[in-house]
């Protein structure tokens, strides 16, 4: 049970402090993961004043009694602290979401126009932006999507939070092959659960805005994107970990439906654009949708 600082006795505080000092490590293990995930102009200072802070909350509510290990407890903490610092400070500066804006009006016209998704390098002519760019800025929103994503979808037990102590080469790959299974579980999901995907997500639409575009109440919108995230863990676990995967009734609608959406998964994308990772534009949400 937590305790106020000015009720802690001695003995409490210097179990808090112990418990802080022995695992000061996992502040720096969350920061270096979440720095891969955020553009690299957020401090990283900032971060992990904000993981300290998160890891000396746990020493305080800290229960042992209720049978969980305290690095498992303190990692979701911290993770929670810095999804909370990066909130707060709305990383994707005013500047990137108004350059993401313009690459993704110019990737629209441009779709529609050839029939086809844009090159980078076409968009980067079109947008008279450096190829470079235009690249920067797919990455910044990009990271933006995996974040939010990765926020909801987490367990809250902490499992899988504490990264390795570094991160080798095959470990890179494997971020990268998870990170394009994520597009291309988005790509696959049903028009309208991917229209709700991208627009909140993506394009940080509010709900009711959404709910308006497809007709439907804010609740329903709601429920569409939880079905959604549902289906885009399944889709990436069908790929890299099917026995996480859970089976419906053999034989039955939602099965064979499951199924179909497994097969469009795997076939999005070779193993070499997987390992490649680059952004694959989505289509705006902004414009006319018939529900």
């Amino acid at each position: 049970m937590a305790t106020n600082s000015e009720e802690l006795t001695p003995e409490q505080r210097r179990r808090e402090e112990e418990l802080v000092r022995r695992h000061l490590p996992l502040v720096g293990y969350a920061v270096a993961e979440m720095a891969t995930k955020v553009p690299r102009h957020v401090s990283r200072a900032d971060l992990t004043s904000a993981g300290m802070e998160g890891l000396a909350q746990a020493a305080r509510s800290f229960d042992p009694e209720r049978g969980i290990a305290f690095d498992r407890y303190a990692s979701t903490r911290i993770r929670g602290a810095l999804l909370d610092e990066l909130r707060r400070r709305d990383w994707a500066s005013r500047s990137v979401r108004s350059r993401a804006r313009k690459v993704t009006a110019v990737a629209d016209d441009l779709t529609a126009r050839f029939g086809r998704t844009p090159t980078t390098e076409e968009v980067a002519v079109a947008a008279e932006m450096d190829a470079g760019a235009v690249s920067a800025v797919s990455d910044d929103v990009y990271r933006a999507v995996v974040l939010n994503y990765e926020a909801l979808v987490s367990g809250s037990d902490g499992e899988g939070v504490v990264p390795a102590d570094s991160r080798t080469p095959d470990a890179v790959l494997m971020e990268r092959e998870r990170q394009s299974y994520l597009l291309d579980a988005v790509s696959a999901l049903p028009e309208r659960l991917r229209y709700v995907v991208v627009g909140y997500f993506f394009e940080e639409r509010p709900m009711q805005e959404l709910a308006d575009d497809l007709g439907v109440t804010e609740s329903r919108i709601s429920q569409m994107r939880a079905e959604a995230l549902v289906l885009l863990r399944d889709g990436m676990n069908s790929q890299l970990e099917p026995g996480a995967v859970v089976a419906d009734r053999p034989g039955g609608r939602a099965e064979k439906r499951k199924a179909a959406y497994y097969a469009a998964v795997a076939a999005s994308s070779d193993y070499r654009t997987r390992l490649s990772v680059r952004p694959r534009p989505f289509a705006s949400t902004r414009k006319t949708h018939s529900a």
